[in-house]
């Protein structure tokens, strides 16, 4: 460790330290040492040093009697942490150094001490930009057990980053699978708007590294394990007139239609996640709204064409459209339009479309491969589907790409939900045996904003609900998120005030680099300014699991996402290319 000091305190606050170099011969010899960005080691009086970066590197010369300048330096430093008995480095710990203490470059030694691995702090991330040679390890734990934000503009890197970081937890380096034979126990479910990551967990067959992807054609999500919210948000208007009473009505023909497919379950509710038939729900608010009510003396019941009184509907309403008996005054055959009749004729129809909809099928008309619906007893199979169980995988990619935008937000919501709900019941069994989850997952919502936006529209309120739930209640049950956006502004706030740890690359919209910075602790806002400049791959590593805030060029990842902008000018510059439109139109009608 170098005992050499270039200079010496001259004013200290929480704010900045200055150090004053008033030899010009040492600070050209550490000239590369000074620069932004770099650490200093000040002096605390005693066996410890406050480790400083450097903010503001400013030079001023006087005229010395024989006309030659003499210059000072004035290094601009925010202090950091403490290096203890020159050994462990505490970040918690800051005892700022007075006036007249000596400063030193941090060499080699002293950033090993700062970003070396040791027992905690053992996940690689990267390379220092301003020192290559040292790797940046920072504390896997805390990294992954607390929420992850990754931003950074179009073009920044960000899909790379997030691909080098999964493949470094399920151990894929250089196209190979370093866990064969060994498979590791993580479990990441990635939803991922653009389908770009299938490029990147896609290696050779003799690696034996098994990817679960899950698109529009492979994704089974039967729509009655959605909660009330879901469904309410799927099927009913909420900004027309009679949807309250639409809400009441569906309502009851969904439990009552629960109750009659699972009569095993004693207290079934709106939520149970148990099998119904949404076709026969539908017959149902149909019926309901071409009720007619018998008015003779002794019925004031529903009253059907052949004079049946339906003493119960749910006998009734389930199995086919029923014709009921004209309205009429006479006497013989009074009749009176029921208490919704009419009401439902917008609400039924928007059914009808719905289950039409063949791009919905995956939601509303799953099945199995023989043909049959996914039932009650089924519920195991489509857990197991989202956590890489069927077919033992350490990614699941959920390709939003094909999914309708109407049903994107719905889609995300019980996807999240269901995983948390898993982990929460499955941490509540771990807790009963005194332990903890020892299956934890990670969610990485690639393009959040999309999904999760800072506004409260109605669009996408279901996935913003559930994405929330987690960023605020999953680390306790064992579940955490990686939030990654181009547009950290659009993003809920709710979200990025839960993400304990941040990797921002470059971002050029003022707004986000504002936004940025005020989510950056206050011992790592000077270094924020660095943002619009970083270089594709370069990002400012901050957070619980980082010793102290640094700039990282992270590794490419191989095999890369498929996320590369097109070469627009060379391959302009090419000859005149056909095209065969019949693939591409086939493709587009799904043939």
């Amino acid at each position: 460790m170098s005992t050499t000091s270039i200079g010496q305190v001259l004013s200290c606050s929480p704010e900045a330290i200055i150090v004053l170099i008033d030899d010009l011969k040492a600070f050209e010899e550490h000239k590369a040492a000074l620069q932004v960005g770099r650490y200093l080691r000040i002096s605390q009086g005693n066996n410890d040093f406050t480790i400083a970066a450097i903010r503001n590197v400013r030079g001023v010369h006087n005229q010395e009697a024989k006309g030659n300048p003499k210059w000072q330096f004035h290094i601009e430093c925010q202090a950091i942490g403490t290096l203890v008995d020159g050994k462990i480095f505490e970040r918690t710990s800051i005892l700022l150094p007075v006036p007249t203490e000596p400063a030193f470059p941090a060499d080699e030694d002293t950033l090993n001490k700062l970003f070396a691995e040791d027992a905690d702090y053992q996940f690689p991330l990267g390379q220092l930009s301003l020192n290559k040679a040292t790797t940046m390890k920072i504390h896997g734990d805390r990294f992954f057990s607390k929420h992850i934000a990754i931003v950074g503009s179009t073009g920044s890197g960000k899909s790379c980053t997030v691909a080098r970081v999964l493949h470094d937890v399920v151990g894929i380096s250089a196209e190979k699978n370093t866990n064969i034979g060994n498979q590791n126990n993580s479990h990441i479910v990635v939803f991922d708007i653009h389908d770009e990551y299938t490029a990147a967990f896609a290696l050779s067959k003799e690696q034996s590294f098994t990817l679960n992807r899950l698109d529009i054609d492979t994704l089974q999500l039967p729509y009655w394990l959605m909660n009330s919210e879901e469904l309410e948000s799927m099927f009913i208007e909420s900004n027309e007139q009679n949807s309250h009473n639409q809400v009441s009505q569906f309502k009851q023909a969904v439990i009552l239609n629960k109750e009659r497919h699972n009569p095993g379950i004693k207290e079934m509710t709106y939520d149970t996640p148990v099998y119904f038939s949404i076709a026969e729900v539908y017959r149902y608010i149909e019926n309901m709204n071409r009720e007619m009510i018998g008015r003779e003396e002794g019925e004031n019941k529903p009253k059907l064409a052949d004079g049946t009184l339906v003493e119960d509907r749910k006998d009734y309403y389930f199995d086919r459209t029923q014709a009921f008996v004209p309205q009429s005054q006479s006497k013989g055959s009074k009749a009176t339009s029921g208490p919704f009749n009419g009401e439902f004729n917008r609400f039924v129809s928007r059914l009808e479309t719905k289950l039409a909809d063949k791009r919905l099928r995956f939601l509303l008309d799953p099945a199995k491969p023989e043909g049959t619906p996914f039932k009650t007893e089924d519920f195991e199979e489509i857990m197991r589907q989202f956590l890489g169980y069927l077919n033992k995988a350490n990614i699941t990619i959920v390709d939003l790409s094909g999914i309708p935008f109407e049903v994107l937000s719905i889609t995300v919501s019980l996807v999240s939900r269901l995983i948390f709900d898993f982990c929460f019941h499955y941490s509540k069994l771990r807790h009963e045996k005194a332990a903890l989850n020892d299956a934890p997952v990670m969610i990485v919502c690639e393009e959040a904003h999309n999904y999760i936006p800072q506004k409260d529209a109605a669009a996408y309120r279901s996935s913003r609900k559930s994405l929330e739930r987690v960023a605020k209640e999953g680390r306790k049950y064992g579940l955490s998120l990686m939030v990654v956006s181009q547009r950290p502004s659009e993003v809920s706030e709710t979200i990025f005030a839960q993400c304990s740890n941040f990797l921002a690359l470059r971002l050029t919209n003022n707004a986000d680099q504002n936004y940025v910075r005020r989510l950056f602790p206050d011992n790592s806002s000077g270094i924020t300014d660095i943002l619009p400049n970083l270089a594709p791959g370069e990002c400012v590593v901050v957070g619980d699991a980082v010793l102290l805030p640094a700039i990282v060029q992270m590794p490419l990842p191989r095999p890369e996402p498929h996320s590369r902008s097109v070469s627009v000018h060379k391959e302009w510059k090419e000859p005149w290319r056909d095209i065969t439109f019949t693939e591409v139109i086939s493709r587009w009608r799904k043939e």
